[in-house]
């Protein structure tokens, strides 16, 4: 049976491993090079880019209902998002293999601004959604061009949706 909700949870590094890692570039707590009034925090995520130039977008979303309607992957790269100015939450999926998106193992979690997501090639996702303000900028990266050769996307039915609960 497919999942009609979804609880949010928090970002932890052991359970969000499998869809990818994080890192809080604001406020980092990692190993760095140098002391105040210069640190240096290296290597925090690693994001695959298959050998291609990286280009940074920015995808602004506005409040809108907690419904996941839509996901995507890319099957030759993998994808980080930054939330600039507020908090979001994103909706992430194993990579299935195939364009069914699997919502019965779909999960939703919190991103607090600042906080670098990557996620592997594959992985089912689409654009966060701004949670306490009423738009977000997030700064997405990926391959040049990803958008247009590599996204492969499918909207959910209305019996397929899932309502994010919790937030």
């Amino acid at each position: 049976m497919k999942k009609r909700s979804v609880t949010v949870k928090e970002l932890d590094h052991a359970e969000f491993g499998r869809y990818g890692a994080f890192a809080n570039l604001i406020n980092p707590d990692a190993p760095h090079l140098g002391e105040e009034p210069i640190e240096f925090y290296r290597d925090m995520a690693l994001l695959d880019l298959g050998g291609k130039p990286a280009a940074l977008s920015t995808c602004r979303v506005c409040r809108r209902p907690l419904v996941v309607d839509v996901s995507e992957y890319h099957n030759g790269c993998g994808e980080a998002l930054v939330p600039l100015d507020g908090d979001v939450l994103i909706h992430v999926a194993p990579a299935s293999g195939g364009d069914a998106v699997p919502t019965d193992e779909m999960e939703v979690y919190r991103v607090p601004k600042g906080t670098a997501v990557v996620l592997r090639p594959g992985v089912w996702h689409h654009a966060p959604f701004a949670l306490e303000q009423e738009c977000v900028n997030v700064l997405i990266i990926l391959p040049e061009r990803t958008y247009a050769v590599d996204c492969h996307v499918e909207r959910l039915s209305k019996k397929e949706r899932v309502r994010i609960a919790g937030a």
